[in-house]
């Protein structure tokens, strides 16, 4: 049976590593640590907002991110140079297996979404620009539910959108929380373990499946 498939966004279709070359210029030999800061906080932002409830989009979170990251190693940005990184962030690349990987599960008959704790628009931009938005059926955003992953009320709207069951539709994502809030709701999902070094959370709840990239996916997804 062709599946309800949901694809997170970033780590998983883009690369926001990608970040590390835009801010070599700012941070020079910090670069690196410092966009790994700026994603490790952009996320334990929207786990916090999520706990508190008081949701602020996706983009207010990457800012904030971006602000404590700069601040965190000495680097003073001018409005127009955070105007610049938060542009940058539409124009992450796809990994190179995306395109292909997600032609072949839809010339399979399954239906594809992208799922983000991103914006719509926000979404929408990056897939053009990365040129992967025709490979896609439609954006599912949490933005719409007012809250963010591993909420479980956001896989659920997802199952909602997709108009299936909640044991009918899955999920994939390279984060392994991501992962684990799906299993939670009882969704299926499969990992995307991009790093041989990736190691998954020892909660009790395993993915389906474990795959190196979307075409492995696809060729263990089937038709």
């Amino acid at each position: 049976m062709p599946r309800a498939i949901g694809f997170d966004i970033y780590g998983t279709l883009v690369d926001p590593l990608d970040m590390n070359e835009h801010l070599r210029p700012l941070a020079g030999d910090d670069a690196d640590a410092m966009s790994a800061t700026w994603r490790q906080k952009q996320l334990e932002y929207t786990f916090r907002r999520g706990l508190m409830k008081k949701y602020e989009n996706f983009g207010v979170c990457t800012k904030q991110a971006l602000d404590f990251a700069a601040e965190s190693f000495g680097v003073s940005l001018s409005d127009d140079e955070r105007t610049k990184l938060i542009e940058e962030y539409q124009n992450l690349h796809a990994f190179p297996d995306v395109a292909p990987g997600l032609e072949k599960m839809k010339a399979n008959g399954h239906r594809l979404a992208a799922f983000s704790n991103g914006v719509e628009a926000t979404a929408r931009m990056l897939f053009t620009n990365a040129g992967i938005l025709a490979h896609l059926d439609e954006i599912v955003s949490v933005d719409d539910v007012g809250t963010f992953k591993p909420d479980p009320a956001v896989y659920e709207y997802l199952a909602k959108r997709f108009e299936r069951s909640i044991e009918e539709t899955w999920l994939v994502s390279s984060n392994p929380f991501d992962v684990i809030g799906a299993k939670a709701v009882g969704m299926n999902a499969a990992w995307i373990k991009r790093s041989g070094n990736a190691v998954f959370d020892p909660w009790g709840f395993e993915p389906d499946i474990v795959a190196s990239d979307l075409e492995e996916l696809a060729g263990t997804l089937g038709s």
